[in-house]
């Protein structure tokens, strides 16, 4: 069953990226282990304000057009332009959520509100312009967006923490700066707390997006042009994304929003004329399917089952045929010798089965459209690659020689794991082969008995079906040939 998508977008105004590798921010820490943590510069034409940085952030637009110059936001454009949570409530009638305590992103102060219309609301300014006033209002801020997260249905939601940026406008980048952004990290800790104790979390996908406006200077304050004023940065992880995964091009902040519709699998009009888009990443590993994947061995597999079969008094059907891509020898002649009741043992029909698909792959395979240039491209680019097969260790070394392939690390084999596909135990293992955890590693697969083995592992999934339909879902993109994976 498909789960839910939900996104939750979490900005913490004014921290310096070079701060956070001296300040414990472990569940920061957790978002961009599960995902990427990338720099973030802020364009030449945008002033580094938070008004401006802001709407950017949450429009997906730049500067010229959401007109948004200033903390005053006076002849803004966001009727045209509008947020991502007015946008998805108006237009796709999503349930959305705002919490902040700077009253321009949520009131009329200043010519707000930059959330226009979201679904729900929750704003408490705070007491005074002091430091300690503002670590209250995001405190009492987080404690209501808690309860929302907890306890009702949000599909996407902006939480703003605002007490880093105050702290360090009043005693500047130092200690208590340091621990503002501590404080900060508590909050997004019980945040994610609140997702993953919600009754439904089992059966939803969430998208995290942790993302800061500017920086600073030593002294305190932004506006300039300095690089610690112009460095910013955006974490992001969700069912989409590998652990560890690297951005194959600078993150701008133009593309949080963007990023928001393609975890919701919204695809933008042509009509909101987005600057930004989401963000393609590059896996820590890569691991292959073979057969039907890449090499078109599937119908070599399914005449080697009829033959066999054939041979033991039984002819295999379609849908009988069905059921045996991407099984293992072993696993199919059980299968066929259910259909046979008079058949030879497993054990033999499984050997006529291997040596059968052997014969037949040493005459010759042919690659998958678009198999050659993704091998070239990983190659090039150096990335860990494995090849995970069901097929016996005879076959999977007669395709690899056909391949003439050197960019698999290592190749797994049916028989050399307690268990093989549709468990996780293939794809365990050509992970640990790599060092990575599963959730490292980008999985390409054609079957579904493949994928499910994959997916039990923690891998997220490419299909590229062959000979059996599969549904796209949270962590598993479908495409309809290799050829067409040019971005991971």
């Amino acid at each position: 069953m498909s789960r839910a998508r939900r996104v939750l977008v979490v900005g913490i105004d004014g921290v310096r990226l070079d701060t956070l590798a001296r300040v414990p921010t472990p569940h920061l820490d957790t978002v961009a282990d599960s995902g990427f943590l990338a720099p973030v510069t802020v364009a030449e034409s945008t002033p580094t304000m938070s008004g401006p940085c802001w709407a950017t952030i949450v429009t997906g637009v730049r500067v010229t057009k959401h007109a948004v110059w200033s903390n005053d936001f006076s002849g803004h454009r966001l009727g045209v332009f509008p947020d991502f949570t007015t946008r998805l409530a108006r237009q796709d009638g999503r349930r959305t959520y705002v919490a902040a305590a700077w009253e321009p992103l949520v009131t009329v102060a200043d010519g707000g509100p930059m959330f226009r219309r979201p679904t729900r609301l929750t704003h408490h300014a705070p007491a005074a312009d002091t430091p300690q006033a503002w670590e209250d209002a995001d405190g009492a801020t987080v404690r209501d967006a808690v309860a929302v997260l907890t306890d009702e249905d949000p599909e996407a939601s902006f939480v703003y923490l605002g007490a880093p940026d105050e702290t360090a406008h009043h005693l500047g980048c130092g200690t208590a700066y340091e621990e503002s952004i501590a404080a900060a990290d508590h909050r997004l800790g019980r945040l994610l707390t609140a997702l993953r104790t919600r009754p439904t979390y089992a059966d939803e996908a969430w998208t995290v997006l942790v993302v800061t406006d500017h920086g600073h200077r030593d002294e305190g304050g932004h506006g300039g042009a300095s690089e610690a004023e112009r460095t910013a940065w955006l974490a992001c992880a969700g069912p989409d994304i590998t652990a560890g995964a690297r951005p194959l091009r600078p993150v701008r902040h133009e593309d949080v929003a963007a990023q928001v519709y393609a975890a919701l699998d919204r695809t933008p009009d042509s009509h909101w004329t987005l600057d930004g888009t989401a963000v393609p990443t590059l896996p820590q590993a890569v691991l292959l399917d073979m057969d039907g994947t890449l090499v078109d061995t599937e119908p070599l597999w399914l005449d080697a089952a009829r033959e066999v079969a054939a041979a033991h008094g039984h002819t295999l059907t379609d849908e009988e045929g069905a059921g045996v891509l991407g099984r293992t020898c072993a696993d199919t002649a059980a299968y066929l010798a259910t259909l046979s009741p008079g058949a030879a043992a497993d054990q033999a029909l499984e050997s006529d089965l291997e040596d059968t698909f052997l014969t037949a792959v040493e005459k010759g395979v042919r690659l998958r459209p678009g198999a050659r240039d993704l091998l070239d491209r990983l190659a090039d680019g150096n990335i860990p690659t494995a090849l995970v097969s069901a097929s016996p260790r005879r076959v999977v070394d007669a395709v690899v020689k056909t391949l003439d392939a050197e960019v698999f690390r290592t190749t797994v084999a049916d028989g050399e794991t307690d268990r093989s596909k549709p468990h996780p135990d293939p794809y365990l293992e050509a992970a640990a082969r790599l060092h990575l955890p599963p959730g490292a590693c980008l999985v390409v697969e054609d079957s579904p008995t493949g994928i499910a083995a994959a997916e039990a592992a923690g891998c997220r999934v490419v299909a590229v079906p062959s000979a059996a339909p599969v549904a796209a879902v949270p962590g598993r993109r479908v495409l309809e040939s290799l050829a067409h994976l040019t971005v991971f």
